[in-house]
C-alpha cells in the first residue's frame, strides 16, 4: 500500500472517529394527527440523491484490515457494481399517493435534496433536527418537508480484525421523516435498516444468484418500511 493510500485511510478514520464522538442518536418519532392534518398546511415530499450499490464492511477492524477485507470481497463488489436500484426511485411518488390519500396536500420535491448543503443547527430542543431545514420553506412554498434518505444499498459484511465473522448480506439502510419548517423540529422520524441473508449458498460467482435475490427482496422490504407508517 503506498503512503498515500496510507494517509487517507488514516484521515478518514480520523474523520470518522470524531464523527461518532459528536454524533447525537435521534429516537424514533412516530406519527400524531396533528403531523398528518389536513388543512392548508402543505407538505413537501422530498428524496435525497441514492447511493450505488456496494460492499459495505463492518465490525472492530484495523485499517489494513479494511483494505484485506476489500480485497477478499472485491470480486461481489464488482457485481454490486451492476446491480440495479429497480423502482425505488418512485418510492417519492408513493409517499405522496399515501399522503394524498390521508387527505394531506402532500406535493412531490423533484429535484434531490442536498442535505450537506443545509446549515448546522445548535442542540438544544427535543426532536430538533441537526440541520437547518427553515429555508426551505420559502424554497418549496411547504409547511412541512418529508424526507426520504437512503443512506446505503448493496451487503454488508461484519469483521473481526482480519477474518469475516458471518456471510455478507444483502443490504438497504436509511432514514424516513418529516421537519415542521417553522420550528425545525421532526415531526415523525423512522430508521429503516434490512439486512437479509442469502437462502442457500452465497459464493457463487461471477453472478451470485442467490445473494442478488436477497438484494432484490431486500429493496422491496425497504420500501415497504418507509411506506408503512404513511399507509397506515
Amino acid at each position: 500500500m503506498s503512503f498515500r493510500s496510507s494517509a487517507l485511510l488514516w484521515a478518514a478514520a480520523a474523520l470518522f472517529i470524531s464523527g461518532c464522538a459528536t454524533t447525537k442518536v435521534q429516537p424514533q418519532v412516530s406519527f400524531t394527527p396533528a403531523a398528518l392534518k389536513s388543512n392548508n398546511q402543505r407538505v413537501g415530499v422530498a428524496m435525497t440523491a441514492l447511493p450505488k450499490a456496494e460492499v459495505h464492511v463492518n465490525g472492530n477492524i484495523c485499517l489494513l484490515c479494511i483494505v484485506t477485507a476489500n480485497a477478499a470481497n472485491s470480486t461481489l463488489s464488482k457485481h454490486a457494481a451492476t446491480l440495479t436500484l429497480e423502482d425505488f426511485p418512485s418510492l417519492k411518488d408513493k409517499a405522496v399517493a399515501a399522503l394524498r390519500q390521508k387527505g394531506v396536500n402532500a406535493i412531490v420535491i423533484e429535484e434531490p435534496l442536498d442535505i450537506k448543503a443545509l446549515l448546522d443547527t445548535s442542540p438544544g430542543t427535543r426532536n430538533a433536527a441537526p440541520k437547518n431545514f427553515a429555508p426551505l420553506k420559502q424554497k418549496y412554498g411547504v409547511d412541512s418537508l418529508l424526507v426520504l434518505e437512503v443512506h446505503s444499498v448493496g451487503f454488508v459484511r461484519n469483521y473481526s480484525g482480519y477474518f469475516a465473522t458471518n456471510d455478507p448480506k444483502a443490504l438497504v439502510r436509511g432514514t424516513g421523516y418529516m421537519v415542521n419548517l417553522s420550528t425545525n423540529t421532526y415531526e415523525w422520524y423512522l430508521p429503516v435498516y434490512v439486512a437479509k441473508s442469502a437462502e442457500g449458498k452465497w459464493d457463487e460467482p461471477t453472478a451470485f444468484p442467490v445473494l442478488t435475490n436477497a438484494y432484490y427482496q431486500a429493496l422491496e422490504t425497504g420500501k415497504d418500511d418507509f411506506l408503512r407508517p404513511l399507509t397506515n
